[in-house]
């Protein structure tokens, strides 16, 4: 079965094909480390971990590099704020980065560079563009990037870059901006007394990167001139993700990437999730509300990765729910592993091999639970395969224990149930309480747990 991604570059589905068979490189746009990621960032993480998850399921070799952004604009002055060096302030952010991604039981990277270990590298590709005509140097000593000279600019975008480049006579020294700013880009900026002390000392004068050449000189470092996959949010298709293409093509005179996938915004009450709008939650804002981050990871399941998502907390609450149904019902299928199902099995690669149909392989996993002519120890062995993809941490799972005088204290309170006796039901109720666990009654059983 054959690997379909929608890739942005053409806008187009297309049959994954590596550059060489059996092993994939997968670069993912990581974190700016000036403050906490917010859940929107996250589906950005997580649905590059399904991709991932995916390709090493299908027997594929991933290196997959993810970045991180220590210095740009917000970094050097958030650090200023907060009268911190660089270094300081970005590593406190980027300790709780992946301690997040621990708990969203995300794969680590092979390798997480900082920009601030590859200025050299960085340099080196400016200095190509220099001596090739595609960048300039401008009278504050700040090398920018000429997209007149790029023929292709606006490739990944779709953007009608013919008539926007009449319009292109300007600079642009911001890292970001609006979809509608089609100006020359900073490569490499020239220091001002606005950064303090963050400069290097290189053949381009006293100055820092960009924020777009550092993606490509990362990469270029560590998956080579052209990789098979680079992933982001929607968000980075313009600027960043055009703007690496046109710099590093124009250097190397070769293709940058073979395939862009990109996932959709969420949202909150129908606007994009942002720290610039204020209508954003963090992992542990979501934690400090009682939400499992994993039942946050199986909510993003719900929708494909390239649709839009409206986020609630009612909504992830209801797919903790979900996912604690499953978990009990794995734990209750019993010690033993029998045989993978393989109808199930080429079910579950189907859906995924279309780009990525998360809602459909979640249709499928529940199906697998709720069919009665598998049995126990060949449905345990299927669902546990398929968590290599979902990354529910199912086989984590330990069933609990529970002592016999919590036991006996439950049967006594069960047959003060039965009797109506219910002075004496919630007396029970409360001793077992007292003691560490927790009684809840369901329409047909009652659950015991520590508290």
């Amino acid at each position: 079965m054959a690997l379909i991604l929608h890739n942005t570059l053409g806008n187009k589905y297309e049959e994954f094909k590596p550059i060489k068979e059996g092993f994939v490189g997968l670069y993912t746009c990581g974190p700016t480390v000036y403050n906490y990621p917010h859940i929107g960032n996250y589906r950005a993480y997580i649905f590059g971990d399904i991709l991932k998850r995916f390709l090493i399921y299908k027997g594929y070799e991933v290196n997959h590099v993810m970045n991180i952004t220590d210095v740009d604009d917000k970094t050097i002055r958030d650090s200023q704020i907060q009268n911190k060096t660089l270094k300081d302030f970005t590593s406190f952010y980027i300790e709780e980065f992946f301690k997040d991604r621990d708990l969203l039981n995300i794969i680590p990277a092979n390798t997480y560079p900082r920009a601030t270990s590859y200025i050299n590298e960085m340099v080196k590709i400016i200095e190509k563009l220099k001596d090739k005509g595609f960048a300039y140097k401008s009278e504050d000593g700040s090398v920018y990037f000429d997209i007149n000279k790029d023929k292709e600019y606006g490739k990944l975008s779709g953007l009608n870059i013919s008539n926007l480049k009449e319009n292109a006579k300007g600079r642009l020294n911001s890292d970001e901006y609006d979809k509608d700013s089609v100006f020359d880009f900073a490569l490499w900026k020239a220091w001002d007394s606005k950064d303090g002390d963050v400069y290097w000392e290189s053949s381009l004068g006293k100055g820092r990167p960009g924020w777009h050449i550092e993606c490509s000189a990362m990469s270029e470092s560590l998956l080579g001139k052209t990789f098979d996959i680079h992933t982001g949010g929607v968000d980075n298709i313009f600027p960043h993700h055009e703007n690496e293409i046109a710099q590093s093509e124009c250097a190397n005179n070769q293709t940058f990437a073979n395939y862009f996938l990109h996932n959709e915004h969420l949202q909150v009450n129908g606007q994009k999730m942002s720290k610039s709008l204020g209508n954003f939650y963090t992992l542990q804002d979501l934690i400090k509300k009682g939400i499992n981050p994993i039942a946050f990871r199986y909510w993003i399941y719900t929708s494909q990765y390239g649709t839009k998502t409206n986020f609630t907390l009612e909504t992830v609450s209801g797919c903790e729910i979900a996912l604690n149904r499953l978990r009990d019902f794995y734990i209750n299928l019993g010690d033993e592993f029998g045989e993978i199902n393989i109808e199930y099995k080429n079910k579950i690669i189907e859906a995924m091999d279309n780009n990525l149909d998360t809602p459909k392989a979640l249709a499928i996993l529940w199906d697998l639970v709720k069919d009665s002519n598998i049995n126990n120890s060949d449905k345990k062995a299927t669902i546990k395969d398929f968590d290599n993809i979902f990354g529910f941490q199912l086989t984590n799972i330990k069933k609990e224990i529970i002592p016999n005088n919590i036991l006996e204290l439950v049967k006594e309170r069960e047959e003060a149930r039965v009797n109506k006796d219910w002075e004496n039901s919630d007396r029970l109720r409360n001793q077992i309480n007292l003691l560490g666990y927790e009684i809840k009654d369901t329409g047909t059983e009652t659950k015991i747990s520590k508290i």
